[in-house]
C-alpha cells in the first residue's frame, strides 16, 4: 500500500469518526447544551445572510442567561467550550446542514 493510500485511508476514517458522533439540527429544532456548570439550548434559522445559530446559555438554576447569536456560511463553525474538563461543543454549517458534536471529536 502506497504512502498517498494510507493518507487517504486514515483522512476517509478520522472524518468518518468525527461525524460519526454529530447530530444534525433542523432548523427552528432545539438542541439541549451541556457544558458541565453552564447549559442551555441552542436553535437556527435559515435568514438571506446564512444561518442564524441562536444559543441561550446560564450557569445553573439562577445564572444570569447569556444569548449568542452566530451567523454560519457553508463549512463554517462556532464552538463552545467553559474552562470545566467537560470540554465543549461545536456546532457546524456542512451545505444546508448544521451538525452538533462535541468539540473534542471534531477534525478540521
Amino acid at each position: 500500500m502506497s504512502i498517498r493510500s494510507i493518507l487517504f485511508t486514515t483522512a476517509f476514517l478520522m472524518a468518518a469518526l468525527g461525524t460519526a458522533h454529530a447530530e444534525s439540527l433542523r432548523p427552528i429544532q432545539a438542541k439541549s447544551i451541556d457544558l458541565g456548570d453552564v447549559s442551555g439550548v441552542a436553535y437556527y434559522t435559515i435568514e438571506r445572510d446564512g444561518f442564524h445559530v441562536v444559543t441561550t446559555l446560564a450557569q445553573g438554576e439562577a445564572g444570569t442567561p447569556i444569548r449568542v447569536v452566530s451567523v454560519l456560511a457553508p463549512g463554517q463553525h462556532v464552538v463552545l467550550s467553559t474552562t470545566s474538563r467537560t470540554g465543549g461543543l461545536e456546532i457546524s454549517r456542512q451545505g444546508d446542514r448544521v451538525l452538533v458534536r462535541n468539540a473534542s471529536s471534531a477534525v478540521d
